[in-house]
């Protein structure tokens, strides 16, 4: 398996990890809340944030594993060559929505980095641009992974659709 493919499932285990702590942080919350009438201030700034970041570290990894939302009505109906050229053109419209990501987010990251830009009031205020950044990351490496994904399926690395290349056997 390959760096990119071992990279994307220490960024998913990172997002598992993440949403173990967000789970903890939530229960301790409503614990605080329930039983002594004090939740964690800045909570909700965490999870709202960190449900952004979590979701696109994840995202990688579902691009290889052919998990990302997809029909197969119409692959199943087809040829073999007419399911790779499916295929393709699928991976062709997640580069370009990913593309269109990078476009639409590195900016709005310089500008909340440069600025300090934050979210939140009184107890915890949350810088917003690490989860642009990792916004702009993780579209950055769906767009490559996507590119991978074609690169695998035409020179016949792509052994099942619903494994990452190099992991079935």
């Amino acid at each position: 398996m390959n760096v990119p493919i071992r990279l994307s499932r220490a960024i998913h285990l990172v997002s598992a990890f993440w949403t173990l702590g967000l789970a903890i942080l939530i229960f301790l919350d409503v614990s605080g809340r329930g039983l002594f009438n004090q939740p964690i201030p800045g909570t909700k700034e965490i999870i709202q944030n960190s449900v952004v970041a979590i979701t696109f570290l994840q995202l990688p990894l579902a691009i290889y594993t052919g998990s990302m939302l997809r029909t197969t009505i119409f692959a199943d109906a087809v040829p073999f060559f007419a399911r790779k050229i499916l295929r393709t053109v699928g991976y062709g419209l997640g580069i370009a929505f990913f593309v269109g990501l990078v476009m639409g987010t590195y900016e709005s990251v310089y500008d909340a980095w440069r600025i300090g830009e934050y979210e939140g009031e009184g107890a915890l205020r949350v810088p917003t641009w690490p989860v642009r950044g990792l916004v702009l990351a993780m579209s950055v490496f769906g767009a490559y992974a996507y590119v991978a994904m074609i690169y695998y399926d035409w020179k016949g690395e792509l052994v099942d659709e619903n494994e990452a290349p190099g992991s079935a056997s």
